[in-house]
């Protein structure tokens, strides 16, 4: 059964000053048995050559994709200038963020061999992309910069709980709000669910950024079809050719 605890953000430091120390203990423990976990999964199905099919799968069924993330990308982050990670592991570990905490960080770094953990990471992102979900390399550049009001956007992994993880439930259709302006004080915008069609609000530091046209599902041309306003449907059929 999957552990419910979720990944504390912060660090030990910042917990205490936000009066939130036993959360940080709680996520801090489960990091250091998802560590431990790994390491034994490692043991048991590593026969010196090959790591046995499903090895990867059973930490994640324990421990979540996000922890079992946060603890690889740990690992890596505190064994800086070994060249036994691949460079693509390493800058995949690096663009995880850690808080930094050096009396605790190195509790929940797994103890395997780098080599070993090097191909164990490179399964988990093979896992992760077999998912189908949609991250930055989908989306415009300059989202940042980008009025959302009428753009498909994706929802962050970071914001999406892991039970709800599926492309259907990453694309919303900015609807309105002060955060579809980039400028704006304001950050809500208001949502529409391409999947299922559930309206709410959301942060706009919630999304990864503008979906590409060019990946624009099928299912959710359709689903546009529907929930745009008019002249937003009419600039989107011109974009995709009148299709």
């Amino acid at each position: 059964m999957q552990s419910k605890i979720l990944v504390y953000p912060y660090n030990a430091k910042t917990a205490r000053e936000r009066g939130e120390i036993e959360k940080w203990r709680e996520s801090f423990r489960e990091n250091c048995a998802c560590a431990g976990g790994i390491d034994i999964l490692i043991r048991e199905n590593f026969d010196g050559m090959h790591l046995k099919d499903g090895t990867v799968e059973k930490i994640v069924e324990l421990y979540g994709y996000k922890r079992v993330e946060h603890v690889l990308a740990n690992t890596v982050q505190e064994r800086r200038g070994d060249g036994r990670f691949r460079p693509d592991n390493r800058a995949w570990a690096e663009s995880h963020y850690i808080p930094e905490d050096e009396m605790h960080n190195y509790c929940f770094a797994a103890r395997s061999h780098s080599a070993i953990l090097d191909g164990f990471i490179s399964h988990y992102k093979k896992l992760v992309m077999d998912l189908g979900m949609f991250d930055q390399k989908q989306c415009e550049p300059d989202s940042s910069e980008l009025d959302y009001t009428g753009k498909v956007l994706v929802l962050s992994l970071n914001t999406l709980k892991e039970e709800y993880w599926s492309p259907e439930n990453q694309l919303w259709l900015a609807q309105s709000g002060f955060g579809c302006s980039p400028t704006a004080r304001g950050r809500s915008i208001l949502c529409t669910c391409l999947g299922d069609g559930e309206q709410t609000r959301w942060n706009r530091n919630d999304f990864v950024g503008v979906l590409k046209d060019e990946f624009l599902p099928d299912w959710a041309k359709e689903s546009l079809k529907q929930y745009q306003r008019p002249e937003q449907a009419e600039k989107q059929e011109m974009q995709f050719g009148g299709i």
